[in-house]
């Protein structure tokens, strides 16, 4: 066991302040990895805020890390001392049910163990995230960083990037598809990437005129601004699917309306009650879905950062100092950030 730096939530009133914690020794299949950069997710926000009334105090939040390995368990084959890699959302899962075999670990039937905040399965301790100097991962939940592939701005791909494009793979985005983003966050603007880098057509769909060249700038290929009812009736049953990555209470009645028949609509950033009703026609008359979608499991993220890496696909973010990582928070508050913040790990040290 080893005595490392991180921050970590105290309370849900009082800001991120730093903390000593341990770190396992590495069992025979783990992996220890030095932090290099960990992105900073409304995740972490939300966790540390206890705003799903899930915490435990205290926490380290941070579930998009990249490091480089320190030191490898007896049995590990894949990572040698030396390798950059990385850790997204998920640190282990039953590994047995039917959703794990299917390389579907985040749908593990008897839960996956969290990044931080969730009870390690072997020793009962509660995880810690990646707002820390080092971490200690089971060999088959850590990621290989493609050759060329820029690391700070791939950290928040283990989170943004994988959240836009499981739904994209598992609906068989392609080629000639008309695909709609509702939102241009940190979400929205790696769901846009991707779904142009699949073949697809892609709209912004965005409430405020502010962000139309922004989005065009992204590569969309069209901006509605969904305030305008003339631009919502224009484009009536027009789309394959809608991906909703707005993460607060909004009515999807009007986008479920640009759908075609048999289009599907995925929300991914939503977790409260939908607000208002949807309305069952929208859904009955033209065959359509509504659909949720979650992160990706171990092999699908993968699979993500060599498509990242082929398609010199990144994510925009802005570099922070550990130490301003409360400063961070007030700003993601107000959507003040072009998309992702990222820790620079090394200010840790300072």
């Amino acid at each position: 066991m080893s005595e490392v730096n991180a921050y970590a939530a105290h309370a849900d009133d009082k800001p991120l302040e730093p903390l000593t914690i341990d770190r396992r020794s590495p069992r025979p299949d783990d992996v220890a990895i030095e932090i290099l950069y960990c992105g900073v997710c409304h995740s972490d926000l939300h966790f540390a805020k206890n705003d799903w009334g899930l915490t435990r105090y205290p926490v380290v939040p941070g579930h998009e890390i990249v490091g480089r390995v320190t030191s490898v368990g007896d049995d590990v084959t894949r990572f040698k001392v030396g390798d950059v890699v990385g850790v997204g959302c998920m640190v282990d899962s039953c590994r047995t049910c039917s959703a794990c075999q299917d390389d579907v670990e985040q749908y593990c039937l008897n839960g996956f163990t969290m990044t931080y905040g969730s009870d390690d399965r072997q020793d009962g301790t509660m995880t810690q995230g990646g707002y820390a100097e080092s971490i200690v991962v089971s060999e088959p939940f850590v990621l290989t960083m493609p050759e060329g592939i820029d690391l700070p701005s791939a950290a928040p791909i283990l989170c943004a990037g994988i959240t836009t494009y499981s739904p994209l793979r598992h609906y068989g985005v392609k080629k000639g598809h008309k695909v709609g983003v509702i939102g241009m966050g940190g979400l929205g603007h790696m769901g846009v990437k991707l779904a142009k880098a699949l073949g697809a057509e892609v709209t912004v769909f965005t409430r405020s005129d502010a962000k139309v060249e922004e989005a065009k700038r992204h590569g969309a290929d069209h901006v509605v601004v969904s305030s305008d009812e003339a631009q919502m009736k224009a484009v009536a049953e027009t789309y394959d699917f809608m991906l909703d990555t707005v993460p607060v209470q909004h009515d999807i009645n009007p986008y479920l309306a640009t759908l075609k028949y048999d289009g599907t609509h995925i929300m991914v950033g939503l977790m409260d009650p939908i607000e208002p009703a949807v309305q069952g026609a929208n859904l009955i008359f033209k065959r359509r879905v509504l659909a949720g979608s979650l992160i990706g499991g171990i092999a699908e993220t993968q699979e993500l950062l060599d498509f990242c890496a082929e398609h010199n696909i990144t994510c925009d973010v802005e570099m922070i100092d550990m130490q301003n990582i409360n400063e961070a928070f007030e700003r993601m508050k107000k959507g003040d950030v072009h998309y992702r913040f990222v820790i620079d790990m090394k200010s840790l040290k300072n």
